[in-house]
């Protein structure tokens, strides 16, 4: 019977097989240079952290696991008295405290340990004397510079007579260590508890080590373990087990490679004996994901490793549930920096990207491996592809992981970005999953977006690295290049990381060989317009997907975060949970190309080698929606945040967000955003406060239909939630808020967003898709991350999604309700930042919006603007959605009527000269009269409604 610990550590004949068919890397080709074994030889502070990268290579080349150069120390100062298996002779433990450089740690051992290490080591030394093998070179190099016999290790004889054997024990050790040949033995590692992964860094305190046979199995995920359970089912394996303060993993010591990783958790615990083992002088150490066994040699031993390990994980972060019922603790003191659409975003990722010293994490929905960072591009140096691609080139481990879609569903063609980021460089490693069959996942995705840069800087948000996300404050419809540039237009992308062109490009095809001179914004798929055409053949990228000329480009409006420091590393540490979770649970992932990861300490969070510019200090806490399927542990802390912070909210909540179902019935909704607002809502009511909810969600949903007849069945599900969260039925916000009848319109308003241009002579129009998942409370605290509002991201079940819950820790004079407020500057710089483009005040300096809850803003700006756009949109472009469209009859004849930019375009355009800013409301009345649900013949009839809320 193969053993499931075979499947999980053996790199097997198959599997490699199976994978080299698929990638052009079976491998890693790179090597250790000269400078770069130096560079991990020469430091005397430790080893840098991208030493865990290349533990074989270490073990091929003959690194020493000690530093050279930096004496070790010991000092033997305290005994035990044991009881032996004879239970009559009483022996002595020797605790021994060790020093090399800045790290300390503490082996117990007994003198017969002291006698082995001396015979192991003259052992060594008399067969490198005896057989003249190559391979013994270096040590008989180091024996024939030794000035001195080896220690004795019954030491000289006026220390026998003037001191105790702890102390004659001490000198022979410390002797033993100032000997170049002794200090580097195998003999002499493994009686110091020294190995490969002790002296870096950023890997925190050196922990405890040493050799285990531990147990195969355990493993809390179906499918991993043997179906028996009889002792005969399981293996035991001789490895290396390594303890730091925030994980432990174990490892083959003869060639270097990590076999497994275990995080500490809340579910983490150390039990010890036969009851919980099943096994002799057996360890249990268990987490969400598993529980490892490890047998040891001695009660005394078993002891020891469980006292050893609860004490160095008592200070570790993760061991309690945080707030919200997360995983991840609040961070002080943490520099952030938020941003507003993807052109800020990617430029200052770029930068980041090119600090990158060790490693790059990236996980996202969608990744297009041909997306520009920084535009207009007039070469490839900012395309996503190539940045990685130098970076891995420079030594740079690059690792990616994918949601693998459902084919038939979706067409983002995931295999595409996998195959293609793998083919440039064995440094690269991407990952998809799931498996939609083999873990019966086929409903959910991964959604999370998310960049780790070195552990140290991490962007997270909403914004997948893809195409269609780049925009700025301007959205522009339209992008056929341009010969020459206004002085304002020249002061945007000033702001928003673009560079200069010149010359006009193809309008049909772009080669991306050839971007001299090109002055467009948005390359072949990168423009787009997916409710009228869904993406297709990005195998074929630089080809454009729509007609440029004569469709209008859909405008993208998202939000995204930038944290450092202990933040940084909390994202990290998430992406090292699912990148093992997957490379554990796929078996083409299971061989040595894909490696495990290893999270920095905390410790050293602090130092940041750099910074992205513009950040600010804040607190920051991350959140998570996860699932067992998605990661191996469960958590709907996002959920928990929102509702939190509604609930406490006592002046404004904003949301924008691109779905908004809510409104918990038990039966199809689950999640309680929508109750949370309705109760806020009428406290303030009852409590006679002024209280105001702003959503701005995206006038249609994203997918692709022929609005003019209705969207199609994907739009119409989304919209039927949609509306059944908001105004229609029993469990709506607006029915639930009867008790305060008409003056609803006092608490909340619901906003779409919508702009115009001029396309080939012609007006068009065109809402903005809003991709935001963001909340702003109070001008204090605001959440960015992937969550969208709906029962898919928020429950944790479901989707995996990633958050950043940001609180001002200063405070800045501003106004709140007519008085004088005490506000987060970030957050108040964010939401001034969102009111100031929506309400038009970046062009219109007139337009007082420093008071979010003021009677005159609320209603004399914000409502009032939103209710005035839509009537000249709907004026101009009979543009749908519009309230005027109540059923499928009325939606053929809107479809059939004229419009004023076809039929007088100079007084179309008077009229759009009314519009100020990008609001409108969202048209509540929408084909009120029909049943939006799919129809039960239909496909998406037959689907579970679980896909659509």
């Amino acid at each position: 019977m193969a053993s499931p610990e075979e499947v999980i550590e053996a790199v097997t004949e198959t599997s490699a097989a199976d994978t080299l068919g698929r990638r052009r890397f079976s491998r890693d080709i790179y090597s250790l240079s000269p400078d770069e074994l130096d560079g991990l030889m020469s430091s005397s502070d430790g080893r840098p952290f991208l030493t865990v990268h290349h533990l074989p290579d270490m073990k091929e080349t003959g690194v020493p696991y000690l530093m050279p150069g930096v004496p070790v120390t010991c000092k033997v100062d305290n005994t035990e008295k044991y009881t032996t298996r004879s239970k009559v002779r009483v022996g002595t433990l020797y605790t021994v405290r060790l020093t090399h450089g800045h790290f300390h740690w503490t082996v117990k051992r007994k003198y017969k340990h002291f006698q082995e290490l001396h015979r192991d080591l003259y052992k060594h030394r008399m067969m490198i004397h005896l057989l003249p093998l190559g391979r013994f070179a270096k040590e008989r190099q180091q024996l024939r510079g030794m000035t001195e016999e080896m220690p004795s290790l019954h030491g000289t004889e006026r220390t026998r007579r003037t001191s105790s054997k702890m102390k004659y024990l001490e000198e022979y050790l410390n002797g033993l260590l100032e000997n170049a040949f002794c200090r580097n033995d195998h003999s002499m590692l493994e009686f110091l508890s020294v190995g490969a992964l002790s002296f870096i860094t950023d890997l925190g305190p050196k922990g405890l080590e040493g050799p285990i046979f531990k147990r195969s199995g355990g493993h809390r995920i179906q499918g991993l373990n043997c179906i028996g359970h009889h002792q005969f089912c399981f293996r035991w394996s001789r490895r290396w087990l390594v303890v730091k303060d925030s994980f432990l993993m174990y490892m083959n010591r003869d060639n270097g490679y990590i076999n497994f990783v275990l995080l500490f958790d809340p579910e983490f615990n150390v039990k010890v004996g036969r009851a919980y083992t099943n096994t002799k002088y057996g360890v249990c150490i268990e987490n969400f994901t598993r529980n490892l066994i490890i047998k040891c040699s001695s009660y005394r031993q078993a002891q020891w490793w469980s006292h050893e390990i609860n004490q160095l994980s008592e200070s570790c972060d993760f061991l309690k549930v945080q707030r919200f019922d997360g995983l991840l603790p609040p961070r002080q003191n943490t520099l952030t920096k938020w941003y507003v659409n993807g052109s800020g975003y990617f430029s200052d990722l770029a930068d980041a990207l090119e600090q990158a010293r060790e490693e790059i994490f990236i996980t996202d929905w969608w990744l297009s491996p041909e997306v520009f960072l920084k535009r207009p591009a007039t070469d490839t140096y900012w395309r996503l592809d190539q940045i990685l691609r130098r970076k891995a080139e420079q030594g740079v481990k690059v690792c990616v992981l994918l949601y693998k879609e459902v084919e038939l569903a979706l067409g983002i063609n995931s295999e595409h970005s996998k195959r293609t980021l793998m083919n440039m460089h064995p440094n690269i490693k991407v990952m998809r999953h799931p498996d939609h069959v083999s873990s019966v996942v086929l409903l959910w995705a991964h959604h999370e977006k998310m960049v780790a840069i070195d552990q140290t800087v991490a962007f997270v948000g909403g914004i997948d690295l893809a195409f269609g996300r780049w925009d700025d404050s301007q959205y522009r419809l339209t992008d056929l290049g341009s010969t020459t540039t206004t002085e304002e237009e020249k002061q945007n992308k000033e702001g928003n990381g673009e560079v200069d062109g010149s010359k006009p490009a193809d309008a049909a095809e772009q080669d991306p060989d050839s971007l001299t001179g090109n002055t467009k914004l948005w390359l072949g798929k990168d423009y787009s317009n997916f409710i009228k055409k869904d993406w297709v053949q990005l195998d074929r990228p630089f080809e454009d997907n729509i007609d440029r000329t004569q469709i209008p480009r859909m405008p993208w409006r998202d939000l995204s975060a930038a944290v450092h420091g202990r933040a940084a590393r909390d994202l990290a540490r998430h992406f090292i949970q699912r990148w093992n979770f997957t490379k554990i649970f796929k078996n083409k992932y299971k061989d040595t190309f894909y490696p495990y990861l290893l999270p920095k300490s905390q410790c050293t969070a602090d130092a940041l080698p750099f910074t992205v510019p513009g950040s600010s200090k804040a607190r920051v806490q991350v959140l998570r929606s996860a699932d067992r399927w998605s990661t191996g542990t469960c958590e709907c802390s996002i959920l928990n945040a929102y509702i939190h912070t509604i609930e406490n909210s006592e002046h404004y909540i904003y949301i924008e967000n691109q779905f908004f179902i809510s409104c918990a019935d038990g039966k199809t909704i689950y999640n309680g955003i929508g109750d949370a607002i309705v109760n806020r809502i009428l406290r303030a009511h009852r409590e006679k406060k002024k209280y105001r909810v702003f959503v701005v969600i995206p006038l249609l949903p994203g997918f692709e239909g022929d609005v003019s007849a209705g969207g199609g069945n994907a739009i119409q599900a989304i919209l039927h939630f949609t509306y059944r969260t908001i105004c229609r039925g029993e469990n709506s916000i607006l029915s639930r808020l009867s008790e305060v009848e008409d003056m609803w319109t006092e608490y909340i308003t619901f906003c779409g967003l919508r702009t115009h241009s001029q396309l080939s002579a012609s007006l068009v129009t065109e809402l903005i898709y809003v991709h935001s998942k963001t909340l702003i409370a109070d001008d204090r605290c605001y959440i960015i991350g992937s969550a969208n509002i709906n029962d898919r991201s928020m429950l944790g079940s479901r989707d995996s999604e990633l958050a950043v819950f940001v609180e001002d820790e200063e405070r800045v004079s501003s106004i709140m309700g007519g008085e004088e407020y005490q506000a987060g500057p970030l957050t108040l710089a964010l939401r001034k930042e969102c009111f100031s483009v929506l309400v038009g005040a970046s062009s219109d300096p007139s337009i007082n919006y420093d008071d979010p809850i003021s009677d005159h803003f609320f209603f004399l700006v914000w409502n009032t603007f939103a209710r005035e756009n839509a009537i000249i949109y709907d004026k101009v472009f009979s543009c749908l959605p519009r309230d005027g469209v109540k059923n499928v009859q009325e939606l053929k004849e809107n479809s059939n009527k004229e419009r004023l930019c076809d039929t007088d375009r100079d007084q179309a355009l008077q009229e759009l000269k009314g519009v100020r800013g990008l609001l409108v409301h969202f048209p509540l009345k929408y084909l009120q009269e029909e049943n939006l649900l799919p129809p039960l013949a239909t496909k998406e009839g037959m689907a579970p409604v679980g896909l659509w809320t």
